[in-house]
């Protein structure tokens, strides 16, 4: 586990690096959009999304440079939800990556602006990703637009909102973490491939893998957000109480949520063997996301 986390961390690193370099600069007019947007997307994070698209391009046989573009327009676009879900009419939170959220700093009206502008600028990296033989851009948008628009991340959000202060059938639950969370997670690893000019077996078990990874990655989300700190999650904890949401534990218990993770990492494992060895790292990566405890 030693390896992975440095793994991990080297490749956080490389994405950072490029971030910083790809998001337009600071005093760039106008300048208060500009560093909403770097104040959002350069806070951290597990990167987990970019580091998957990393590894499912290298699952493939290529490298994580091949995927670098798409890596970086899934953490752009991830980082755009995370700030309309903060925003006063979704969530309220003020607290996200561990330091103020977008609009305590800059506003309401500057921080829905943020997110769509880090909505734009994920097509346009997304774009500039060198075609192989079997992707073209245009398949590679497709992807991504399909993944995060009204079936499925936008629709998931909406289900969420007029979930609250309802207890949802487990189906209904289920439908909103597949949607929110489950669907770019998937987009991640098969943007990764397609970036490495994967073949149509070996995406189908990216696409396998995803569905799974996301839905149990959403389940410990669920866990962690009653059983551990605001300090330890860098975001505000028990606002799924606060706001009367459905989760897993709420309707699963702790015990049966953790059994379901479990079942779904397993599930996630098997749709990898089209890799071999070559899946190595998917392999850890969703083993340390059922482990993780933040």
């Amino acid at each position: 586990m030693a390896d992975f986390k440095t793994y991990l961390s080297e490749r956080a690193q490389f994405i950072d690096v490029l971030l910083d370099q790809w998001l337009p600069a600071a005093e760039t007019r106008p300048a208060s959009l500009h560093q909403a947007m770097r104040h959002s997307v350069l806070a951290g994070g597990k990167r987990l999304r970019p580091v998957l698209c990393m590894a499912a391009a290298e699952a493939c046989g290529g490298t994580k440079e091949a995927a670098s573009f798409a890596a970086c327009a899934v953490e752009c676009l991830h980082t755009y939800t995370l700030i309309h879900d903060d925003l006063p009419c979704m969530d309220d939170d003020d607290l996200r990556r561990g330091r103020p959220t977008c609009h305590k700093v800059y506003g309401e009206a500057v921080a829905l602006l943020a997110g769509d502008a880090l909505q734009a600028l994920s097509f346009e990296l997304l774009a500039k990703t060198q075609q192989g033989v079997h992707h073209s851009h245009g398949d590679m948008v497709t992807e991504l637009a399909r993944a995060s628009g009204s079936l499925h991340l936008v629709g998931g959000q909406v289900a969420d909102v007029e979930g609250e202060g309802k207890e949802l059938a487990l189906e209904d639950l289920r439908y909103i973490h597949e949607s929110k969370t489950a669907a770019l997670l998937t987009a991640s690893v098969v943007l990764g491939g397609m970036a490495a000019d994967a073949t149509k077996e070996q995406l189908q078990g990216l696409r396998e893998f995803g569905a799974a990874t996301g839905l149990a990655f959403q389940i410990i989300d669920d866990i962690l957000d009653v059983t551990q700190p605001s300090e330890k999650l860098g975001k505000s904890a028990g606002k799924d109480v606060a706001s009367q949401k459905s989760t897993y534990p709420a309707l699963m218990g702790i015990e049966a949520s953790r059994a379901e993770a479990q079942r779904l990492t397993a599930q996630a494992h098997a749709a990898l063997e089209v890799f071999g060895p070559y899946g190595k790292r998917l392999r850890d990566l969703v083993d340390y996301l059922l482990a993780r405890d933040y």
